[in-house]
């Protein structure tokens, strides 16, 4: 029998569950329709600089692999923040405007040897750890070392270099692509629909538009609010996978306007594999 001063026997080998990891694990009951194991969670999230004033807020959902385009460099993340972000790359030209990513949770992440730099915004990752996979960090911006690739251009361009890695599957392709199906008529050179097109080829497809039974193109659920106004929004982030990870999707959640207008531009797309 349990006493204020002595714990029977029964309770004498229990651990205690610190209030962080009960966060923890209600944080991801709560957020997701998903009722089974999660083994592996990634979100993408455009932060719009200043990482280091909101990682907690994405922080909390407990990421796995966390993908941050517009992410000021870790070193200064970690000088001016509380948070501890044990495993990271991160790639830029300038140390308060790159890509993040981050691993969580005993997760290594280690640049693959062939990383083309002139592609430097397309990463390609092998992950190490509970899971094992080729990760693809994407942020599709203006600036390329190929002039003639810029935006959803320099992704094409990206994945042409890196087909041999598509084909051998088990690979996870996300983050900000700034595109649409709307805008293909403005690319000459690999438009959103030939990057989903050359991804399919491979078996590799959108997460959300496999979960949500949509179109490309016809998106319900924004992941960015131009210039912050929910009038203008517009569907431009994404996670692909391939068909070993599809088998396993758990859920797709992406971030709802009113609870992250005033952090990013973008809200977070956050995908449960089973």
């Amino acid at each position: 029998m349990c006493t204020p001063d002595k714990k029977c026997e029964n309770c004498a080998g229990t651990k205690k569950i610190t209030a962080k990891k009960l966060k923890v694990l209600f944080v991801r009951l709560l957020i997701t329709n998903y009722k089974g194991v999660i083994e592996l969670r990634l979100i993408t999230w455009n932060c719009k600089m200043a990482f280091h004033t909101k990682a907690n807020d994405i922080l909390t959902f407990s990421p796995d692999i966390l993908i941050v385009p517009e992410c000021a460099k870790p070193e200064i993340v970690l000088k001016k923040s509380k948070e501890n972000l044990p495993e990271y790359l991160w790639f830029g030209d300038n140390i308060n405007k790159g890509i993040g990513i981050f691993g969580f949770n005993g997760y290594q992440l280690m640049l693959s040897d062939k990383y083309d730099e002139q592609y430097k915004w397309i990463v390609p990752i092998q992950v190490s750890g509970k899971e094992n996979f080729l990760l693809l960090a994407v942020w599709a911006c203006k600036y390329s070392e190929d002039k003639n690739a810029c935006y959803i251009e320099q992704v094409y361009k990206a994945l042409e270099v890196y087909e041999d890695f598509l084909e051998k599957g088990n690979v996870i392709i996300a983050g900000d692509f700034n595109s649409n199906k709307i805008w293909d008529k403005d690319h000459k050179i690999g438009n959103h629909s030939e990057v989903v097109n050359l991804l399919s080829e491979n078996g590799i497809k959108s997460t959300y538009h496999e979960f949500f039974n949509e179109e490309q193109g016809k998106e319900t659920q924004p992941t960015h609010y131009f210039w912050h106004r929910q009038t203008k929004p517009f569907h431009i982030d994404y996670c692909f996978a391939s068909a070993d990870w599809m088998e396993r999707l758990g859920n797709v959640v992406v971030g709802k306007y009113e609870d992250w207008a005033q952090k990013s531009d973008h809200c977070p797309v956050m995908i449960d594999f089973k």
